[in-house]
């Protein structure tokens, strides 16, 4: 197909971003949710929330809110309004979230090898919706981003040393199996987005 017979991309209307903070925030939130509960962790500020949940009487949406809140300032330089605006929506939904879903649901029974498979799924489809859309969830991603542009380091090896650095934090916190299986979470996290957010597949825009 040429460029000229090319069709132009169909932008999402406004109810269709409405619908992917909604739904993909609530994916994201149950995801942590089981990661919560089964003492598990991911990357990025997510993974740091929880270890500190864990090691204080915070909750995770508040420690998750207030991290992110330095990281606005990169947003808007490197991404633009639109973007960040729809990055705050996201993370104070998933701050309300995942306060109100364990007020929800009751976990009397919850298998951790299932919480790191299924909760990291969850979390993948739903960042999966909301990078269609055109929103975020982490200042990491974003202060990556920036260091990389002013050739500090590389987005993906900057990315790597801090989610290295909260495994290695985690050990000290977490039984060996309980990091074992965030690992493997970590691989189904990444790899549904991988699969499923591929460019030039997807012709929505914002």
């Amino acid at each position: 197909m040429t460029a000229e017979t090319a069709p132009e991309l169909e932008q999402h209307k406004w109810y269709e971003d409405v619908q992917a903070l909604v739904l993909g925030t609530l994916l994201l939130s149950f995801g942590v949710t089981l990661y919560s509960t089964a003492t598990l962790i991911t990357g990025g500020l997510a993974g740091t929330s929880l270890l500190i949940e864990f090691a204080t009487p915070l909750t995770f949406g508040v420690v998750f809110f207030v991290l992110n809140l330095p990281f606005y300032i990169l947003s808007v330089m490197r991404m633009g309004w639109g973007f960040t605006i729809r990055t705050f929506i996201a993370i104070a939904l998933i701050s309300v979230q995942t306060r109100l879903i364990p007020l929800w649901v009751d976990f009397s029974v919850l298998d951790p090898i299932f919480a790191s498979i299924a909760g990291a799924a969850m979390m993948g489809v739903g960042l999966v919706m909301l990078l269609r859309h055109r929103a975020g969830i982490g200042g990491i991603t974003i202060l990556s981003q920036f260091l990389q542009d002013k050739g500090v380091i590389r987005a993906g090896i900057f990315q790597l040393i801090v989610d290295l650095a909260i495994l290695v934090v985690a050990l000290f916190m977490l039984p060996l199996k309980l990091v074992a299986l965030s690992i493997v979470g970590a691989f189904v996290l990444n790899l549904t987005v991988a699969i499923n957010h591929k460019p030039g597949r997807y012709r929505g825009m914002s």
